[in-house]
């Protein structure tokens, strides 16, 4: 591949090994060796644990070891963290779920870790697991977030009463109530942010080797980052010195926030390491991953939107119950709370808006950041209310946004919740999406659906992200003695393509051939630190990253030009385009890898010499807000509640596209997680004993090709101003937009036959009851 600009659709470089079998994820990985693990699992959602008899399972052949959570206290281990607790409003902190890597005296959800066992071979371990008594006395489970804050329903924890571990409050109160009591119009909705689990397409496996004479861990697993669960072991968990924890992380499968965090595993592998002074690998099952992976969403909200007589916007105030799970997971109380909160006002001029979000505990699997981390919530809630509230009013839906959009002459806008938006053309986005969809047309497609006896809808939603993560980020550029460059980075790609965006800008910046470019990530020991992969940050984060360290090696590169030309640094030039530095004025020149070369042979060779090596890191001053409108159509049939969706268009602001063709990726990905959520996904628990009844792919539904429409992406490009590179994160915009337009279609479609509302899941059966409800008022 030749060198080339930026904001080309290049395909992605990383493709071919990938898809050619030269992938190395962690299940790939062998030690000599290596033991086996396998994790016995609470059958139960919520049960004291009134005695544990191993000593079978410990006689078995091949069997190496066994523990349980007695056995971790014992040995000192620190607990799982959570590294976002919040305060309540009352100033109180939010209730503490101590959480050791194998449970302690009880257990609280089905899939909660008793014990750990390690033994020569998988099938050893298994049948040493099934050879542990382990004694419950089985307690009353929580398991519904609607009821669970009910007095007189099973309490998950002491510390939690009424199983509310947080009640937490921002915005303006006084202002929104005052606002709200004297609207013209009010519109009260209660919406239903459905339980997912997020099925990456690869399972998490973790590798732990001990080095006994170095007191020293290396741990392979699939991560978001590697530096948070090195730092996470060593300080929470083994209270060591980071230096003891290597955490090496492959190719990885999916991770959609899911991988960001430290899980029981690493920590009882590295338990398991240091205690058989050998390797020990744990790799997880399908049904085992719906019972242990953190799950997204979970979240009850009631709006309520204020008007005008004129539809005007004046406040916004909402009551979250979002579901934690059994523990307050690593991020979990940040995300309906810091991270969902700042998009309330979205695009519209509120002037003011209170939002109160009650963590609720229940005996069900921990609950974290999924692909948007809160944001989703927070739109889908604003863009119901908003339909809700046009249609209440009899007001068109696209002029009551019209009517509340911040104009892009307001930039920079400082919302009702303090966030500043420094630039955006959100009507511009909007009647580009309505034309592309043919908006006015839409009334000839439902009288033609009518004819087949099908319920056709139409549905928008604007929304707005916005994106987060660590406030800075390290980069290296090294160069090999092969002739290649080798660019170290902190983040982690997942599947998103960071090689070829990130091997697109440094070869932008030095001149370098993309194929003599290399992306190296995930391991702890190349970079002091990393910010790891989450909250669409990557790219605006490490590409800033590698834009101050490449402008490091420039200058080290006009150093070195010097001694190798003989020439005063003040006359050294550097050519991007070329890859060249050349004296001023002269043909005198030498190339960026040429220069470097010489002078690592140079100082080889005892000469004094300036390398071209870089390591330099970004402080991210300040975050972005992508932004967009997606646009769904929807066929029903009332006969069967069958939802298909024959048309999607998405026109999306991410800034500065770097590489169209990968946009455009990642907003596919995220639409089609969106119309999973909104129409097929639903996390079931049994009602008595709390059994995941949807732990499988048998009984949950993942959306598959056939479920899906053409989903057409348009890129208006409007720079960010508060960062160089003028982007703004794509990452997560495709699953933010597309729950609310495609239930706001379904509410069109079926809003003739008297159903106002309807939650996620819209499964057939749903829409069916709904529809036979509706018949029957």
């Amino acid at each position: 591949m030749a060198k080339f600009g930026l904001s080309q659709s290049i395909r992605r470089v990383e493709d071919p090994r990938l898809l050619k079998g030269g992938g190395s994820y962690t299940d790939d990985m062998t030690v000599p060796g290596q033991a086996q693990g396998y994790v016995l699992r609470s059958p139960h959602a919520h049960a004291r644990i009134t005695g544990i008899d191993a000593a079978a399972a410990k006689a078995l052949p091949g069997v190496l070891g066994v523990w349980t959570g007695a056995d971790l206290a014992a040995a000192g281990l620190g607990f799982m963290p959570c590294l976002a607790p919040v305060k309540s409003a009352d100033g109180t902190p939010c209730s503490d779920t101590p959480r050791r890597a194998l449970a302690e005296g009880v257990v609280r959800h089905v899939g909660d870790p008793v014990a750990f066992v390690v033994a020569e071979t998988i099938e050893q371990a298994r049948d040493a697991a099934e050879a542990i008594s382990v004694d419950y006395d089985i307690l009353p489970a929580a398991t519904d977030l609607a009821t669970a804050t009910n007095p007189g329903q099973p309490q998950v924890w002491a510390s939690a009463p009424n199983n509310t571990c947080f009640d937490w409050h921002v915005g303006d109160a006084a202002n929104a109530d005052a606002l709200i009591k004297g609207a013209a119009h009010v519109t009260r909705l209660r919406v239903v942010n459905n339980r997912v689990v997020v099925a990456s397409m690869e399972a998490r496996a973790a590798l732990a080797d001990y080095d006994a004479g170095r007191a020293h861990w290396t741990l392979s697993t699939n991560t978001q980052g590697s530096w948070l669960v090195r730092n996470i072991l060593a300080k929470n968990i083994f209270n060591v010195a980071p230096e003891s924890f290597r955490v090496v992380t492959p190719d990885v499968g999916g991770g959609f926030g899911m991988k960001l965090f430290l899980y029981p595993e690493h920590v009882l592998t590295c338990f398991a390491a240091r205690e058989l002074k050998r390797a020990v690998k744990w790799a997880s099952e399908r049904t085992e991953a719906f019972q242990s992976d953190t799950h997204g969403r979970d979240n009850i909200t009631i709006g309520e939107l204020a008007l005008d007589k004129d539809g005007k916007f004046l406040a916004l105030r909402t009551k979250n119950w979002a579901g934690m799970g059994a523990y307050l997971n690593t991020f979990a109380p940040f995300i309906p709370t810091g991270a969902g909160t700042k998009v309330l006002a979205s695009v519209y001029d509120f002037q003011a808006i209170h939002a109160q979000v009650i963590g609720v505990v229940t005996n069900t699997v921990p609950v974290d950041a999924y692909r948007g981390a809160g944001r989703p919530e927070s739109n889908y809630l604003v863009e119901r209310l908003i339909d809700t509230a046009a249609r209440e009013m009899g007001i068109d839906r696209i002029d009551i946004r019209r009517r509340n959009m911040v104009p892009s002459s307001a930039m920079p806008y400082v919302s009702a919740m303090g966030q500043r938006y420094d630039s955006g053309e959100f009507a511009r986005l909007m009647d580009s999406a309505l034309a592309n969809i043919d908006w006015a047309g839409f009334p000839a497609r439902r009288a033609e659906a009518a004819k087949r006896g099908k319920k056709r809808g139409i549905g928008l939603a604007y929304y707005l992200e916005a994106t987060g993560g660590s406030p800075s980020e390290n980069a290296a550029v090294r160069f090999a003695d092969d002739g290649f460059v080798d660019v170290y980075v902190g983040t982690q790609s997942t599947g998103q393509g960071h090689e070829t965006a990130y091997a697109m800008m440094t070869s932008h910046e030095l001149g370098i051939p993309i194929e003599r470019i290399r992306i190296r990530q995930g391991d702890s020991d190349s970079l002091p630190d990393g910010g790891g992969t989450g909250g669409a940050r990557s790219l605006y984060s490490e590409g800033q990253a590698i834009l101050v360290t490449t402008a490091s090696v420039v200058e080290k590169g006009k150093r070195a030009a010097s001694e190798h030309l003989e020439a005063s640094v003040a006359d050294i030039e550097f050519t991007p385009k070329d890859g060249r530095f050349a004296v001023a004025g002269t043909d005198r020149g030498v190339g960026i890898i040429e220069l470097a070369a010489a002078q690592r042979k140079r100082a080889a060779a005892g000469q004094e010499a300036t390398l071209l090596d870089a390591q330099e890191t970004a402080e991210i001053k300040a975050h972005t807000f992508p932004n967009g409108c997606h646009v769904a159509e929807v066929e029903v049939d009332p006969e069967t509640g069958i939802v298909a969706i024959p048309r999607y268009i998405v026109v999306d602001d991410v800034g500065h596209a770097l590489n169209p063709l990968i946009v455009r990726g990642q907003v596919h990905g995220g639409v089609t997680q969106g119309i999973g959520q909104a129409l097929m996904e639903r996390t079931a628990f049994d009602a008595e004993s709390g059994q995941l009844l949807s732990a499988s792919f048998m009984d949950y539904a993942l959306p598959r090709a056939d479920d899906l429409p053409p989903i057409d992406v348009d890129l208006i490009e409007v720079p960010c101003e508060t960062n160089p590179m003028g982007v703004k994160g794509a990452g997560e915009a495709g699953a933010v937009g597309s729950p609310p337009a495609v239930i706001n279609a379904l509410v069109d479609a079926l809003a003739d036959s008297g159903v106002a509302s309807i939650d996620m899941p819209a499964t057939p059966e749903a829409v069916w009851k709904a529809l036979a409800a509706a018949r029957a008022a």
